[in-house]
């Protein structure tokens, strides 16, 4: 039995200039964090005692013979990749909802690779495991999907990724004196709106109107140089922040017709009127969980303005997907380096 558990992420800045159609010519970084909030999968042999001969658990249950026959297109790519020959059995469990904007889709396809990796007796690094998952996700399954979530996922904490026209990635921990992450920390919340969506068929509209849109995501580039100069600086502070999150976001909602709706406007609104100092919706729009930045003194006054919508509490990590449970069945050693 092999237990991994990878954390979401929050994506601040930047987002949209992670997509390969972008920064191959553009070049391209965000600035994010994962939370304490995560994706749980279990992996083992199955044993030679039942009808069948893979099972696969997530909202489904899924008993098939054949893994072409398994019809979870991450589960069903990564068995393939691995070449899994003996029977398997995958449990996935979360913290939060799929399809929510918090990477959660690349943080079960990082922790499914980091578990049947360590099934074989191979732990895996985190730049490997990142490259991996990039190569499930755009190259085998051909999602409209950007690299960031599944960095993110694999290396954990709060951190600047940069990526250049050669199509490659550079991670640098973002680090800030404790009191400064304290004070973030403070002033961040988070709401889940109700509605789920697949992120893919959002990013689609983004990747299609990049050629018009080069002024708002070259903007949105600067902005991970700038919200890292507030952080950083010693007269920055966390109002300003908000107030360049709230830029960010009126440009997001102009890459395309989809990444917003009448309904998110009004829960944002709402928020801002409430003393928010900005904020965002998470991932490629349409749904999924709002994030906004808020003086403590004024977050009940949002909460109750936002009564209708689930308020979750979270805060920073640094760890990354990890393996929590290692006891294979045939006794094999580990090979390769520990996941850091």
């Amino acid at each position: 039995m092999i237990i991994s558990k990878t954390p979401f992420r929050l994506s601040f800045f930047g987002g949209g200039t992670d997509y390969p159609t972008w920064f191959e010519e553009h070049g391209g970084a965000v600035l994010s964090t994962t939370i304490n909030k995560y994706c749980y999968l279990s992996v083992r042999n199955l044993p030679p005692f039942f009808e069948h001969r893979h099972r696969v658990v997530y909202s489904n249950i899924e008993l098939v013979d054949d893994i072409a026959d398994i019809e979870h297109p991450v589960v069903r790519a990564v068995m393939d990749l691995k070449n899994i020959e003996d029977g398997i059995e995958v449990h996935h469990f979360a913290d939060l909802p799929a399809r929510s904007g918090l990477g959660s889709s690349s943080s079960f396809t990082v922790g499914l690779l980091n578990a049947t990796n360590a099934l074989s007796g191979r732990m895996t690094p985190r730049e490997s495991l990142a490259r991996e998952a990039v190569r499930v996700e755009h190259d085998i399954l051909r999602e409209n999907v950007g690299w960031q979530d599944q960095i993110s996922a694999a290396f954990g904490g709060f951190n600047r990724i940069d990526f250049s026209t050669g199509g490659d990635f550079t991670v640098a921990p973002v680090i800030l004196p404790k009191a400064r992450v304290q004070e973030l920390d403070d002033s961040v919340m988070l709401f889940f709106t109700g509605v789920s969506r697949y992120a893919t068929d959002i990013a689609r509209a983004t990747i299609e109107n990049m050629s018009d849109r080069t002024a708002q995501l070259h903007r949105l580039r600067e902005m991970v140089d700038e919200s890292y100069e507030i952080l950083s600086g010693e007269n920055g502070t966390i109002e300003e922040f908000g107030r360049l999150l709230d830029e960010s976001w009126q440009l997001k909602r102009s890459l395309a017709d989809n990444v917003s709706s009448d309904f998110i406007d009004e829960i944002y609104q709402t928020a801002v009127d409430a003393g928010a100092w900005g904020g965002k919706l998470m991932g490629a729009g349409g749904g999924g969980f709002m994030f906004f930045v808020v003086t403590p003194v004024r977050q009940q006054a949002v909460r109750d303005a936002l009564a209708k919508f689930i308020h979750v509490s979270f805060g920073f990590e640094t760890s990354g997907t990890e393996i929590m449970v290692y006891m294979p069945d045939n006794g094999s050693a580990i090979e390769g380096s520990p996941t850091v």
